[in-house]
């Protein structure tokens, strides 16, 4: 899936503008991008585990298959 990012951060707003600016490694170029979701955890450890699921081929389809709709009218996310 091009354009399509998974990643755990404990401060979203911060990581988000450390994206925009180009100061991610993973997405330095591919700006500009759109969140079009996010999950919130109390316990890291969950988090990190949610990651790990999504980032995993059965996690990644489930996710497409979750955002569907969302993904279908961006063309440019979806394989």
């Amino acid at each position: 899936m091009q354009g399509f990012y998974i990643g755990f951060t404990s401060n979203l707003k911060q990581r988000l503008t450390k994206h925009a600016k180009g100061e991610v490694t993973a997405t330095k170029f591919r700006t500009p991008f759109k969140l079009i979701h996010y999950e919130y955890f109390i316990y890291d450890e969950d988090a990190k585990a949610r990651e790990e699921f999504l980032k995993s081929g059965f996690g990644r389809r489930q996710m497409k298959e979750v955002l569907k709709r969302t993904l279908l009218s961006m063309p440019q996310l979806y394989d």
